[in-house]
């Protein structure tokens, strides 16, 4: 089978995502056409030209059509059976009605962003032939306008795995995240006095006096890419994993399944605190969780004091999560363009 996958835009994160399901796709036969959504953005958005004497940029729309349109050609040219678009952020609806009616292609998307977004995932759906969604919290809404199944988070086992701790990132707490501001005031609420903390991700909007920003383990104008945060898993004696409350609506801030950082970590043995969730609390019971900063700070001290169980709950946690892989996903996906 012939696919073209669409690569979200953002280089991080949602980025071994989509890296994952193209190694899935390949590995098991099928021929999996990129398309580097990331790469054409960053182009685009660094060229300048010259009008009435001045030197300018596109605009940020400008930008996304220039980009976007290389996917028009790249389904004209590759004529795929399957379009997997991951995330959705940048793809107009209009390109995935033409894959389907001018081509035959059926559109397959995979939504990153449940439940936070699925008031405008629900309406990228009834533009696609089977939506895959990383947490059913809201999938009856989904099933009515399209098909739509429960797609669990995956790791890559080349990448996310266990391995050496890198010494210039040992600590006794380490995230990777984005500095959402519900995720800020729950770090400022801890008591980390005294304790090595590394944080990593998208923290450019962290205030200028926040106390958060020593334990930045990087340029606050960077992020960390999917490698180094493997690093990082490895070599924290113990992480952390914290939902954001942000969301479009208030009730869309609550979800069931687990996000992919909980499993990233599971299986590169890492030991972590847990911000609750009913897969995870099914899944990882191992793992200690916590219900607020201070509870988390209790948690965190105790448990480094005891490396010996640390170890036992992260092997136990890696082996829970061993089948949750990007190979598995995909031949279910397959399984499921068959009917």
């Amino acid at each position: 089978m012939r696919f073209l996958v669409a690569q979200p835009g953002p280089a991080f994160s949602v980025q071994d995502v989509y890296v994952g399901w193209v190694e899935a796709l390949k590995d098991l036969g099928h021929t999996a056409v990129e398309f580097n959504l990331d790469r054409r953005l960053a182009f685009y958005s660094s060229a300048e030209f010259e009008y009435e004497g001045e030197r300018r940029h596109l605009s940020d729309d400008q930008v996304t059509e220039m980009a976007i349109n290389g996917l028009c050609a790249s389904l004209y040219k590759v004529r795929p059976d399957v379009l997997l678009v991951v995330s959705g952020f940048f793809v107009p609806l209009a390109l995935m009605d033409l894959a389907r009616k001018a081509y035959g292609t059926r559109v397959v998307v995979l939504h990153t962003e449940s439940p936070y977004e699925d008031d405008r995932q629900l309406q990228v759906a009834e533009h696609a032939d089977l939506n895959l969604l990383n947490d059913p919290t809201n999938i009856d809404q989904f099933k009515q306008v399209s098909r739509a199944v429960y797609m669990p988070h995956a790791y890559r086992p080349t990448l996310h795995c266990p391995g050496p701790a890198k010494p210039e990132l040992v600590c006794d707490l380490g995230f990777v995240g984005t500095g959402y501001q519900s995720r800020v005031d729950f770090f400022e609420s801890m008591d980390l006095d005294g304790l090595d903390v590394l944080l990593g991700g998208n923290w450019q909007l962290l205030a200028e006096d926040s106390p958060l920003r020593k334990y930045l383990g990087h340029d606050i104008d960077k992020c960390l890419d999917n490698e180094e945060t493997v690093d990082l898993y490895r070599s924290a004696r113990v992480g952390i994993n914290l939902y954001r409350r942000e969301s479009r609506k208030p009730e869309l801030s609550q979800g069931w399944a687990m996000g992919p950082r909980e499993v990233e970590m599971a299986a590169c043995g890492a030991f972590f605190l847990r911000d609750s969730r009913p897969e995870g609390d099914e899944l990882l019971p191992m793992l200690p969780r916590f219900s607020s900063p201070a509870e988390a700070s209790e948690l965190l001290r105790w448990w480094l004091a005891h490396d010996r169980l640390r170890r036992d709950a992260a092997e136990a946690a890696r082996v829970a999560v061993q089948n949750r892989t990007f190979t598995n996903h995909a031949k279910q996906l397959l399984r499921l363009l068959e009917t």
